[in-house]
């Protein structure tokens, strides 16, 4: 007698029997001796993973690291600045590869990133390679050849200053050449599609837009643009760059030209608002009007995240603007606009932190309906060396010039346009910063990307960091313990970057599962917090700091917070410490006792290591150099998730 096993997946038990009746006469399975006959997989399937795969999971299982912001030699104010090393040498280094710098040292990194964005500058993409090469294209410009010259008689320095001068100060293209904009972009998608492969490293093509506002008033408006495709569709364009346009509003006119011409996904990652001086989230457009709800649209399709911090400063949030927060003054860098051209005034502050501009586009959404400024968190390096290096005691700086030696940390990144010393930016200041974390389904380019559409992102200061968050109405205490606790948390809420479902009847207040697990190349965990951001019944912006998680047994007070620090190991002169404090693992369901349903709100989580020595503390001990008292030597790195909303 022919017997059918059938094995209940997706089709329903009784379709399931109706089939194998009606197909007695067809052996889709051999009799095996020993065995009953006619048996049937009971409609209760034992194994939980028979209809879930990676591929096809609703759960992002993968945490994968990457730099979206990391310029090469292809970068004018990087190749004619000394960095030698290309695209190519990016991508062998960031995949765990030893490489040369620009001065010959070796460096490699203690794990391989899982993905990168190469993301030289659009505007003379090129220019330094082009002149290495004495390339004909651009030799038939006349101001083209003479920046060449300057260069083959030794005068890189001259030629950089020209090309500022006449090229960046007035924002127009000096070589206006299509067919050599067509070559050197050409050139990058063929780096990004040789080193890209999918589920092992990816390759994410892209470019950095490098608008600085007005001259008048310069700011830091530089935008990361990526692209999810490969070469069929990302070819079909070229970089936008300053040049055309320095308003942001033209560059998401480029990127949606792209999607309606090739049918494809472009985002932008907008950074560095620490140095814009009051305009990166601003109330008012580049031209001086008001925010309105087409401008607000556009943002909010095209700019999913915030680089909130990289080498140039941490951008979470301001002492000033949150005197109630112990940990807001972290690498802050709050002089002057990103040329030093003019000083800081403490009105702009607000239009500057991510949790400031979290809550200001709350207060627009109210207005307008829409939240230009509902980003999620990532961190990135912005290093004009080629080299993603992150960790303290791997920094090789800002730029070329800042490799390793011993007095690199009085030299200057950034000399001030106003001539003001106090007003220039000094390697010391700068950080080891930082790592995207993306969880995603799949390292692939679209895997990556849709997560990065998804917000369910975080960013660190140089560590890797494991973090989970999720929100949502009705999480109990020791599921966070549980070893389904993932696939708890998307069932019974949302991840990071998500938004609160409408409060069912009977709950009160939205509660948050949260953990995080130490990088082990690195410091213990101090504790995990979580911020929250609302907008009152008048309108004002408000916040809060919550400690829900803390190492060493130490307590909580009834105000949320833990007032007892987590200890100090690190020996500054032996650029050492020790992780006999802090924990391994921390993990917190907590619920918001001060929840108004009236008030819409944010929530993120930020975690912090216990104190672990600086870079200059290591190139203090390595070319036994004598710091001032000016110079950080330690610090506490940390994570921030991307935010979770509530919209009342």
């Amino acid at each position: 007698m022919t017997r059918m096993i059938c094995r209940v997946t997706t089709i329903p038990a009784i379709l399931c029997l109706a089939m194998s009746v009606a197909t007695t006469s067809v052996a889709f399975a051999q009799t095996h001796a020993g065995q009953p006959e006619n048996v049937l997989e009971p409609t209760k399937i034992y194994s939980p993973y028979v209809e879930r795969t990676t591929a096809d999971s609703s759960l992002a299982e993968g945490v994968y690291w990457g730099d979206t912001h990391l310029h090469t030699s292809y970068s004018t104010d990087a190749g004619m600045m000394g960095n030698s090393l290309g695209p190519e040498e990016a991508y062998r280094f960031a995949r765990g590869e030893e490489v040369l710098t620009s001065h010959g040292m070796r460096a490699r990194l203690i794990r391989p990133l899982d993905f990168l964005v190469v993301a030289d500058h659009a505007e003379n993409l090129g220019l330094a390679p082009f002149i290495e090469e004495s390339h004909p294209e651009l030799l038939k410009s006349e101001w083209g050849k003479a920046v060449h010259d300057m260069v083959k008689a030794g005068d890189s320095r001259g030629a950089f200053q020209k090309w500022i001068g006449e090229a960046v100060t007035p924002g127009t293209d000096p070589i206006d050449n299509p067919k050599m904009a067509r070559t050197v972009w050409d050139r990058q998608i063929a780096f990004a599609d040789k080193y890209n492969e999918p589920g092992r490293f990816t390759a994410l093509i892209g470019f950095e837009w490098t608008s600085i506002a007005t001259q008048e008033k310069p700011g830091n408006l530089h935008r990361v643009v990526l692209f999810k495709d490969g070469r069929d569709k990302v070819s079909q364009v070229v970089p936008f760059s300053t040049f055309d346009s320095y308003d942001p509003e033209k560059l998401w006119e480029y990127m949606a030209n792209y999607e309606e011409k090739t049918g494809g996904s472009v985002l932008a990652i907008a950074h560095n608002g620490n140095v814009s001086n009051g305009q990166m989230f601003a109330t008012e457009r580049l031209n001086g009007r008001a925010i309105n709800r087409e401008y607000a649209e556009m943002r909010a399709r095209f700019e999913p995240l915030y680089e909130v911090t990289q080498i140039k400063g941490d951008g979470e949030a301001h002492p000033l603007l949150s005197p109630n927060d112990e940990f807001a003054d972290y690498a802050t860098w709050d002089k002057s606009d990103i040329v030093g051209l003019n000083p800081k005034e403490d009105w702009m502050l607000p239009y500057e932190y991510a949790r400031s501009a979290l809550q200001t586009g709350m207060q627009l959404e109210e207005k307008l309906g829409i939240n230009p400024y509902k980003f999620g968190m990532i961190g990135s390096t912005d290093a004009h060396t080629s080299l993603a290096t992150t960790r303290e005691e791997n920094f090789f700086g800002k730029a070329s010039h800042l490799e390793p030696e011993a007095n690199r940390w009085e030299h200057v990144i950034i000399g001030s346009l106003a001539g003001d010393p106090n007003l220039s930016s000094y390697s010391y200041e700068s950080i080891g910063a930082g790592l995207a974390a993306v969880w995603a389904r799949e390292n692939t380019r679209e895997g990556i990307f849709n997560a990065m559409i998804r917000k369910e992102t975080y960013a660190t200061t140089g560590t890797r960091i494991i973090v989970r968050f999720f929100g949502g109405w009705e999480y109990e205490n020791d599921e966070v313990y549980r070893p389904d606790v993932i696939s708890l948390g998307y069932r019974k809420g949302v991840p990071m970057g998500g938004d609160l479902a409408e409060k069912p009847a009977g709950k009160t207040a939205p509660t948050f599962m949260v953990g995080a697990l130490k990088d082990p190349w690195s410091g213990n965990l101090d504790r995990i917090q979580i911020i929250k951001g609302w907008i009152d019944s008048d309108g004002e912006r408000q916040e809060r700091v919550y400690d829900v998680a803390v190492s060493d047994g130490r307590t909580i007070d009834a105000d949320g917070r833990c007032r007892t620090p987590v200890g100090d190991t690190v020996d500054v002169a032996d650029a050492s410490y020790l992780n006999t404090i802090g924990d391994a693992e921390l993990r917190a369901v907590w619920t918001d006792p001060d929840f108004n349903p009236e008030h819409r709100a944010f929530y993120y989580a930020r975690v912090l290591e216990i104190p672990t020595p600086t870079w200059p503390a290591y190139d203090s001990k390595f070319f036994g150099v004598e710091m001032p008292d000016t110079v950080q030597m330690k610090g506490q790195e940390r994570a921030y998730t991307s935010p979770i909303w509530y919209t009342p």
